[in-house]
């Protein structure tokens, strides 16, 4: 079988341009690019179609070398990578809390390991919210492109001795591959994503056409058509797919069988006009920097800024992103790539990588060096949820797990009762509850889901259970017969919903329905505000922060919607924010914060507020409910 021709095709590089491209829309403008994140399957294909074409001649000219392969890797994958990690890691310093730092030295280690996939997959999932805070989430194609090298040349040796036909190998490998891919989508999605096994086939098709492609017609008017076809796959993939769909299962389909296609056909006029024009070559030669650089510099100017990047900052790091990757392309990679070989680059290399482990290692072993802070900031700046005070698992249910409240729940043999439905926000009102219980001697009765807001009929995204648990809490409220029940949440979406469980609780019970409104927001979590404060200002943060976002125009609304049905509307934020900003903390201790993450009240925080809101909260009740 022919091997495939050494001659350079600048609408290679053209593509890598299209494959970044759409990484980095994905990643900065996620609304306008949903399914950008195929960027890295065409950069799986061309890699199996490049680098198994290189190993290819050389067997055939008897002249391939594993350790001059692995030189080659080496040369061309550690020094942009070298410079990454260490920039992360001094960035991470300067702007990470202790737990997020040591966070971040364990990917490092991982990354320098190219065990980044593995280390994610243990950890949480490419698409969900915790993973937009990791600065090197996008190593994991990395990771999963080396562990193929390592075993792919070794294949390609053994069947060149064996003399077995490289490109049935590749296809019976790739078939594989895919099908245990598509066996595995539906049962385990995270596994599927992140693994060599379920991702080979998308280099092993590269590897295929690296053999296969010079049996296909090259005629300008047959090329025209596959890359055509193929441009169409890959646009189709990046406007259909996001990240709620199954990836890659048979959705991989799209932009490995479009980049197939396009590589396929240097002859067509998409080829040869627009991927292989001047700036898209020039992208495409500095994509591998422009990948490693630009999603570390989007999480940490979210970090910096602390909270939502606007469209021209996001345009702005793109910019910043693309010139240190020429920079890096043009005094680190190319000397070093493209200067005379040695073993002595790759050994200084292999060491640099090897220190940037060691370093990361020691981050993690350091927890994140927390002698960084003074002693004040870092105690409030490590606040964390503390959940066991709001009884979860047993009056504040977790509805993968549970559906059933404790008898506990419910303080039958005291009154006035009051009853507390609503979600995790809802439970944070508890210590503030028990602590006023001491003086008022009313009874509690919680009956409070994570996730799950007080609307009736209410389909929550995530939370199938809700609805059913909201039909159940109302069963148990007719048959509680509370006093005053205390509707709180977080209630940016179902109004309707809201002002149905308000109709019901008036309708078919005698109690009181007292709804509380949103506690203020902070974007990234109040101690990361704390964190933030000090490293702009080298002191603690003021009692009271602009930062924190009140619901006030939301809450109008509420009261609006909700008080004609016969609720009566206590705002939250008119007691934690005035026009100065939102409270912060209550005095100099950490934990005198106000607020443990984005929208939960620390003890001190509840205290705060249901001393303000008591008296209103029991009604005609408080009088008759303090000792005498």
């Amino acid at each position: 079988m022919t091997s495939p021709s050494p001659k350079y095709r600048p609408d290679v590089d053209g593509l890598r341009a299209i494959a970044v491209m759409l990484v980095l829309n994905f990643h900065a403008f996620p609304d306008a690019m949903p399914g950008g994140f195929i960027g890295v399957d065409v950069f799986f294909v061309i890699s199996g179609f490049l680098i198994t074409g290189i190993v290819a001649r050389e067997l055939e000219l008897g002249r391939f070398s594993l350790i001059e392969f692995y030189n080659r890797r080496i040369r061309r994958i550690f020094p942009a990578l070298i410079v990454v990690l260490s920039a992360t890691l001094v960035m991470g310093w300067f702007w990470m809390l202790p737990s997020a730092f040591a966070q971040l030295g364990g990917d490092s280690f991982a990354s320098a390991a190219f065990l980044a996939n593995i280390a994610l997959l243990l950890q949480s999932g490419y698409f969900d919210v915790e993973s937009a805070k990791k600065p090197l989430l996008h190593l994991w194609s990395l990771g999963i492109e080396e562990q193929f090298y390592l075993f792919w040349p070794l294949l390609l040796m053994l069947a060149a001795r064996l003399r077995m036909s490289i490109m049935a190998m590749a296809v019976v490998l790739g078939i594989g591959s895919f099908l245990l891919n598509v066996a595995l989508i539906g049962s385990n999605p995270v596994a599927t994503f992140y693994l060599p096994f379920t991702r080979a086939f998308e280099l092993l098709t590269g590897a295929a056409l690296a053999y296969g492609w010079n049996r296909v017609g090259h005629s300008v008017k047959a090329s025209d058509r596959r890359a055509w076809i193929g441009v169409a796959l890959i646009a189709a993939a990046a406007v259909i797919l996001d990240s709620h769909r199954a990836f890659p299962g048979w959705w991989a389909v799209l932009p490995v069988a479009g980049t197939a296609l396009l590589l396929s056909s240097p002859a067509a006029w998409v080829n040869r006009a627009l991927l292989a024009s001047p700036p898209m070559v020039w992208i495409g030669l500095i994509s591998y920097p422009l990948y490693l650089w630009h999603w570390p510099l989007l999480v940490f100017g979210g970090m910096i800024k602390f909270g939502p990047l606007t469209l021209p900052e996001r345009e702005l790091i793109l910019l910043a992103s693309a010139l240190l990757a020429w920079a890096t392309h043009r005094f680190v990679e190319m000397p070093i790539r493209f200067g005379v070989p040695s073993r002595r680059k790759m050994l200084g290399l292999g060491a640099a990588m090897a220190m940037i482990a060691v370093a990361g290692g020691a981050v993690v072993w350091g927890r994140g060096f927390d002698f960084r802070l003074p002693p004040e900031i870092r105690a409030m700046a490590n606040v964390t949820t503390e959940s066991f005070k709001w009884r979860f698992r047993e009056c504040l249910l977790d509805l993968s797990r549970e559906m059933t409240f404790a008898d506990t729940c419910v303080e039958r043999d005291r009154r006035p009762l009051v009853l507390i439905w609503g979600d995790s926000t809802a439970g944070a009102l508890l210590p503030g509850l028990r602590k006023a219980q001491e003086e008022r001697g009313f009874g509690i009765a919680q009956l409070t889901s994570s996730s799950c807001i007080p609307a009736l009929n209410a389909d929550i995204a995530r939370m199938p259970n809700c609805r059913a648990m909201n039909d159940k809490v109302l069963s148990l409220v007719r048959q509680i017969k509370p006093d005053v029940v205390l509707l709180h949440g977080t209630w940016e979406k179902h109004l309707d919903n809201v002002a149905e469980t308000v109709a019901a609780l008036k309708r078919e019970t005698n109690a009181r329905v007292v709804v509380l409104g949103g506690v203020p927001m902070w974007r990234r979590g109040l101690p990361s505000e704390v964190l933030r404060y000090f490293m702009l200002h080298r002191t603690l943060i003021p009692q009271r922060s602009p930062n924190g976002i009140p619901p006030t125009a939301y809450d109008a609304i509420m009261r609006g919607r909700l008080e004609p049905l016969g609720a009566e509307f206590i705002s939250a934020s008119d007691v934690l924010c005035n026009a100065q900003g939102c409270l912060t903390r209550i005095g100099d201790a950490a934990g005198d914060l106000t607020a443990s993450d984005q929208v939960h009240l620390t003890e001190r925080g509840s205290i705060f507020l249901i001393e303000a809101i008591i008296d209103r909260l029991l009604g005609s009740e408080a009088s008759a409910s303090k000792p005498r």
